[in-house]
């Protein structure tokens, strides 16, 4: 009788939980695609980008007590922290983000669901009082939940909670809540209307020794352009950390930093969600430098204290490398460009198999093999820090590789 209880137990817990992140995507989604439009119409918001940055930082400073923390602290909770993530956490980050977007600040929009997820199941497990596992389980299930409900891809979404908590573990024991959290989550988000954005990679090339070249050397640079990412945002970080030790003028200085910089450039191309890119970069119409330019002005807005996610940005520099480098070594642009879609994401995040099973969920499995490919080899390639400075290490890549003495020696010196 134990697994039907245990089944039923978590349909109901995932249920509830998908029912309010599937509610709030749904409001989030909506909401973003009008500031979008609205900061489009008015470009003179763009000004107002250091005044948001400074309220809501006095916001996360005087009223936000642990939330300032943000995916950080949902993943340390899901590793077992004992600390609570506070409800307060969704309105200061849903608002923070949607306020982020609407004056031009560029930054992404996983990181605001991932966020609410965790919120979300850790208030539900403390209501019904779970235990300490169970409380973790429920915390990877929200993050499963607000991933794939802000992106249409519950597979990916039940994976990507699974994975992302430590490198080298995989927390298998959550796959059932996972899945059905991420899959309420999405069904909730959809039957409120709410349309995702879908790409086409065009005809899949046959595999040549020249192909396997050029894609090997393509999944390299996907995974440094993911670690230059990854590094250059907490570098950033520390350096206004050091430079300004009020976080409301930090936030102010880091705003006024990008507005200053738009104008120089006289460019709004990168600002906001930028999804544009996408399109131009599957169509072989992004501009050839496009992925720095992405690159360049997120590290400027998540480097000053924004609030939003690093993913979509992640998606467009891939895609516009993607774009760059097919044209270069005169690849199929839309196949590459998908292909780096998902290729810098993977080395950023270090989540290869959620980002593999995201290509198929986006662009169909006859380009499974080439999908995950570039995951294995962007993830082998980007370092063993990415974006969430609390993702756990626990088995460093490669460490298995390394000759015995070496390896001895690694484990004798942790174990002191």
């Amino acid at each position: 009788m134990k697994i039907p209880i245990y089944m039923v137990k978590w349909l109901i817990l995932t249920a509830i939980l998908g029912l309010f992140m599937g509610s709030l995507s749904a409001f989030f989604l909506t909401s973003l695609t009008w500031v979008t439009d609205l900061r489009l119409a008015q470009p003179w918001l763009l000004y107002l980008l250091p005044v948001s940055g400074a309220v809501f930082a006095a916001l996360y400073t005087y009223y936000g007590k642990n939330a300032h923390r943000g995916n950080n602290l949902v993943i340390e909770q899901g590793n077992g922290g004992t600390e609570k993530i506070p409800l307060r956490l969704i309105p200061l980050t849903l608002f923070g983000t949607l306020t982020t977007h609407l004056f031009g600040g560029s930054v992404g929009r996983e990181g605001t669901a991932v966020q609410m997820g965790g919120a979300l199941a850790d208030n539900l497990g403390r209501f019904v009082k779970l235990g300490k596992v169970e409380r973790e389980i429920l915390i990877i299930s929200g993050i499963s939940a607000g991933f794939s409900s802000v992106f249409g891809t519950p597979l990916a979404g039940t994976l990507f909670g699974l994975e992302v908590l430590a490198i080298g573990k995989v927390r298998t024991e959550a796959l059932f809540p996972s899945f059905f959290a991420a899959f309420f989550a999405n069904l909730v988000t959809n039957s409120y209307g709410v349309q995702h954005s879908h790409y086409h990679m065009g005809e899949i090339p046959p595999w040549t020794v020249l192909l396997f070249a050029q894609l090997l050397l393509a999944g390299i640079l996907f995974g440094l352009l993911g670690w230059v990412f990854s590094r250059s945002i907490a570098g950033l970080k520390k350096i206004y950390s050091n430079w300004f030790a009020n976080p409301i003028l930090r936030n102010f200085i880091g705003g006024a930093v990008v507005v200053l910089v738009a104008l120089i450039l006289s460019n709004q191309r990168y600002l906001g969600l930028s999804l544009p890119l996408l399109t131009d970069a599957f169509a072989g119409d992004a501009h050839f430098f496009d992925f720095v330019g992405k690159l360049f002005f997120t590290v400027l807005s998540l480097g000053a204290g924004y609030q939003g996610g690093e993913v979509t940005p992640l998606f467009e520099i891939g895609a516009t490398f993607g774009s760059t480098f097919a044209q270069v070594f005169g690849l199929s642009v839309p196949f590459l460009a998908g292909l780096g879609f998902i290729g810098v994401f993977a080395g950023a995040t270090n989540t290869p198999i959620a980002c593999f099973i995201m290509g198929i969920e986006l662009f169909g499995s006859q380009a499974s093999v080439y999908l995950f490919m570039i995951c294995l080899v962007s993830f082998m390639c980007s370092g063993n820090s990415g974006i969430y400075s609390s993702q756990q290490v626990s088995k460093k890549k490669g460490e298995l590789f390394l000759p015995l003495r070496l390896l001895q020696t690694s484990t004798k010196k942790e174990q002191e």
